[in-house]
């Protein structure tokens, strides 16, 4: 009988090796590391066959272990597989001991917005685009949860924003300087979750008190269309308007009319960037409006 079972799921556009070193090096020895390969290029496609088989493989391990405990650790877009299989079967809840997202764009992915502005359901980008925050939030009000994001380039780890793989519930970790494609085998990363697994109390929980920022951060993720971007386009924002509590909205509208809405200080340090696809834009301007209005 294993400690444990270690599911590891690799992302989009990759293959189970990175991840499986990461596994292979925090697992302990009596562990089962159970490492799906999905396939390059079916990442390309849909994510609902990739659930499919990630959920396949999961229910023959519970069915040889029915009562031994899991630990999940997914980067990027395993992450977010990982939430809709656990949305499948509430009842392996209790089992879980550990839920890892490392780089997971849980608020909707940038890249898949970008490609697929108009909602059509272009390729992956629909599914890579879809916010799981709540699906995401239910799962760590019972289940113990970890989010490590990468800050490599003004607020991102250059593919994933670090506010978009934030959500409420879960414990969260900042690595400065490692970039999204080296955080599924970075020591660094190994570290934080061996951590976890020992006292999940030595990391920052985030407090259930919001400020004024965090609120209106959440309204602003609240709008239809929203999707977190990154901070390296707030120098070409203008003001929009003055909040109380010394915010400030900001926007921008880049080549593509896409429209962005940025939250600063009075030090004009960026705290938050979104933008929305053209479908949204009335909704944005209409919440900014309501916003001001206060």
């Amino acid at each position: 009988m294993p400690d444990y079972i270690l599911y590891a799921q690799h992302g989009w556009a990759d293959i189970d090796r990175g991840i499986g070193r990461l596994a292979r090096q925090i697992a302990s020895p009596q562990a089962e590391v159970v490492v799906p390969n999905l396939g390059f290029v079916n990442t390309w496609i849909r994510m609902e066959p990739l659930i499919d088989h990630v959920e396949a493989i999961a229910r023959q391990s519970q069915a040889q272990h029915p009562h031994t405990p899991i630990r999940i650790v997914g980067h990027s877009m395993g992450g977010l597989i990982w939430l809709e299989v656990l949305a499948r079967h509430p009842e392996w809840w209790p089992l879980v001991e550990s839920l890892v997202l490392v780089g997971s764009p849980v608020g909707g992915a940038d890249l898949g917005r970008m490609l697929d502005p108009f909602e059509w359901g272009v390729g992956i980008a629909r599914d890579l685009g879809k916010n799981r925050r709540a699906l995401a939030e239910q799962i760590a009000a019972k289940v113990p949860t970890l989010i490590i994001a990468g800050d490599y380039d003004q607020g991102s780890d250059g593919v994933v924003p670090v506010e978009c793989a934030r959500f409420n519930q879960a414990s969260y970790v900042k690595l400065n300087h490692v970039r999204h494609a080296d955080l599924k085998q970075h020591p660094a990363v190994a570290n934080v979750i061996q951590q976890f697994w020992q006292d999940a109390a030595h990391l920052c929980v985030p407090s259930s008190v919001e400020s004024p920022c965090d609120r209106l951060i959440r309204s602003l993720q609240a709008i239809p269309g929203m999707t977190d971007a990154h901070y390296r386009d707030f120098e070409k924002s203008l003001v929009w308007g003055h909040l109380p509590h010394d915010l400030v909205l900001r926007t921008w509208q880049n080549r593509l009319n896409i429209h962005h809405v940025f939250v600063a200080n009075m030090r004009e340090d960026c705290l938050f960037a979104g933008f929305v696809g053209w479908p949204h834009t009335q909704d944005l301007y209409d919440a900014l409006c309501r916003l001001r209005a206060g």
